[in-house]
């Protein structure tokens, strides 16, 4: 199966063309332009120079959150137009996920971690065999004195993410003893993306254009803002 992924959820932009487990190409770009500007340039030059065509993908993938609500919006329309153009199927994959499956080659629990702002993180957990994931959780946005309390002692723990470190430092203060992953596999990549819908589509889980949806975890800041609004409104 041939695989288009994009992933936009973060500051860097990447998408990928695999074929079942294997990497054909990659292209990653972190120059300060939008990635309303580099994914499709992106995706037509990565498939250009391999010699293959948009006709060619079996399944066009993105990743779906959480992560960045602009960036998440531009990846899932870029999907979303490729799909809905080309009538191909397409999957929308946990940002999480993709990222675990960067370090799955690792024996032993991944905690994914990116930074929620506000002394949160988006996090989810797996344990991995050195080839297969298990999810020990849902995606979540959760305090890392939560996340620390819910781990209790345990250690040992791998930890990849933008929030990585933030999530380091934390448990250094408290005595825990996780690791970093190494600096090239921590962020979001499009690979991961692509290797997550892989395992989607093997269980049958994949949709259709009009079927993508994004999974934001929790309210954007103008939604909070506009709700606490109106509740004070209610108050008065």
């Amino acid at each position: 199966m041939k695989i288009l992924a994009i992933e936009t959820s973060a500051k860097a932009a990447s998408v990928c063309l695999c074929e079942d487990e294997r990497l054909i190409a990659q292209s990653y770009q972190n120059s300060g332009l939008t990635h309303s500007q580099t994914v499709l340039p992106m995706c037509q030059s990565m498939l250009e120079h391999c010699g293959a065509t948009l006709q060619e993908i079996d399944l066009i993938a993105c990743a779906a959150g959480p992560g960045s609500f602009t960036g998440l919006r531009i990846g899932l329309s870029a999907a979303k137009g490729l799909a809905w153009s080309l009538e191909k199927p397409c999957c929308g994959v946990s940002t999480l996920e993709a990222m675990a499956w960067q370090m799955v080659q690792h024996r032993g629990e991944i905690l994914c971690c990116m930074d929620a702002r506000r002394s949160q993180v988006y996090n989810a957990r797996f344990r991995s065999d050195g080839e297969r994931l298990e999810r020990l959780c849902e995606d979540r946005a959760i305090s890392l004195a939560e996340l620390f309390a819910e781990l209790d002692g345990k250690n040992g723990q791998i930890i990849v993410g933008d929030g990585a470190e933030l999530c380091y430092n934390y448990g250094r203060t408290l005595g825990a003893e996780q690791r970093l992953s190494p600096p090239h596999l921590r962020f979001q990549s499009a690979w991961g993306v692509a290797r997550a819908a892989l395992e989607q589509a093997r269980a049958g889980q994949i949709t259709d254009a009009q079927g993508l949806a994004a999974n934001y975890i929790r309210l954007s800041q103008a939604e909070r803002e506009r709700l606490e609004r109106a509740r004070n409104r209610k108050g008065e």
